[in-house]
């Protein structure tokens, strides 16, 4: 499951991230570039408000690849009293030694190294950072006027960043001026938070202030998690549009709708002989996606389910993994997009263009109440899954 982080300036908008579901209020100032630093003082009150009803974080800075500066900011917001630190970890021949600074502080302060996607992000740091004792691991965007995220970088990226985290016992978030739209694809990769700032302001811009509306969307699109303490037990708030878009109705089955992806083509790693772990050859994909239909037109993203899910689903799968057989591809693919809550079935052809003259393949049909439960058994960062020393 994942979290919510909702990037506030202070103590006014804590409480209206609060109020609307946020699991982990985040301090910066958004003002000052990607990890602006807010006063000591400042993110100590805001810490002492918010009193234990959520996790808080806070930002050390946009700082300079300088050990000693690195590790005498994060000690000076170590001591506001929030439960993480997050340091930015910037291009440089230093940034390893900045790493490293952090070791001695990491035994009593959670720390999460921030990388950037158009800022050289190095993957192999993930494993000095868990030497180091570090608690997480975060992707983000340092000039948040160049694009999102997924403008920079692609999902099967995103997927090795966070099976090195997994790997390593170390928490992964994935933020970016990020869009309300990047949100169900991004759950397919069962971060464990997703960041935001831009998408929760008035306007979409990251230096106006926070907008309720805006942050109870992304909340009404990312399931709750039990690790948070929000929004899960307010029963009495329960959005019956939001359930109804879902696909829940009050004694009757709902009704539904196909979304499809046809004559979807691209390089796969895919074969049983040994010529075919040689090279990448051309599969095409033709997926029909049955879901849960809302009870009224479609309104906003929280009604549709998109088909950008269906062909994130498909490079996630085939990313950096030989695939023997095409109906293991076929199920891994099905199992994925089942694990979205409105889908009810699926259909997944799967054709191998290089084969002869023609095309050769399998398609199989697979149904949520059967199928779902394979669904961690076949890709399990489709679950989330919890790690040791995850947040509370």
């Amino acid at each position: 499951m994942t979290l919510l982080l909702a990037s506030v300036t202070g103590r006014q908008e804590a409480e209206i991230a609060l109020e609307h579901g946020a699991d982990i209020v985040d301090l910066k100032d958004a003002s000052k570039g990607a990890l602006g630093g807010l006063p000591a003082d400042a993110i100590r009150e805001t810490a002492r408000a918010v009193g234990g009803r959520r996790l808080v974080s806070a930002a050390a800075g946009d700082l300079p690849m300088q050990p000693d500066m690195v590790a005498a900011a994060v000690r000076i917001i170590a001591e506001t009293g929030v439960d993480y630190v997050k340091v930015g970890l910037f291009p440089g021949p230093r940034r390893p030694d900045c790493v490293r600074a952090l070791s001695d502080l990491a035994r009593s302060t959670k720390i999460v190294g921030v990388m950037f996607a158009d800022c050289e992000p190095d993957l192999s740091l993930v494993s000095l950072m868990a030497e180091c004792g570090f608690a997480g691991v975060m992707l983000d965007t340092a000039n948040k006027r160049a694009g999102r995220l997924l403008d920079h970088i692609d999902m099967a990226v995103l997927k090795d960043l966070l099976a090195r985290c997994r790997a390593n016992a170390l928490l992964a978030g994935l933020a970016g001026s990020l869009e309300v739209p990047d949100i169900p694809r991004l759950l397919l990769l069962g971060p464990d938070f997703l960041g935001f700032r831009g998408a929760l302001c008035v306007g979409h811009d990251r230096t106006a202030r926070i907008d309720p509306a805006s942050v109870r969307m992304v909340r009404e699109l990312i399931p709750c998690d039990p690790r948070g303490q929000g929004g899960a037990s307010d029963t009495d708030k329960a959005d019956y549009r939001l359930l109804a878009a879902r696909g829940y109705s009050q004694g009757q089955d709902p009704a539904t709708d196909r979304v499809f992806v046809h004559d979807f083509v691209m390089p796969v790693r895919i074969g049983a002989y040994a010529r075919e772990r040689e090279k990448p050859q051309d599969v095409r994909f033709n997926i029909d996606v049955t879901i849960k239909r809302p009870n009224h037109a479609a309104e906003d993203i929280r009604d549709i389910f998109s088909y950008d899910v269906i062909t994130d689903a498909i490079r996630i799968v085939v990313a950096n993994e030989h695939i023997p057989l095409v109906e293991t591809l076929a199920e891994r693919v099905a199992a994925l997009i089942l694990g979205h809550s409105r889908v009810t079935s699926v259909t997944v052809r799967v054709e191998k263009l290089e084969v002869g003259p023609g095309s050769v393949g399998v398609e199989i049909k697979r149904d949520r109440q059967v199928e779902v439960a394979k669904v961690y058994q076949l890709y399990p960062a489709a679950a989330g899954d919890t790690r040791p020393g995850g947040t509370e």
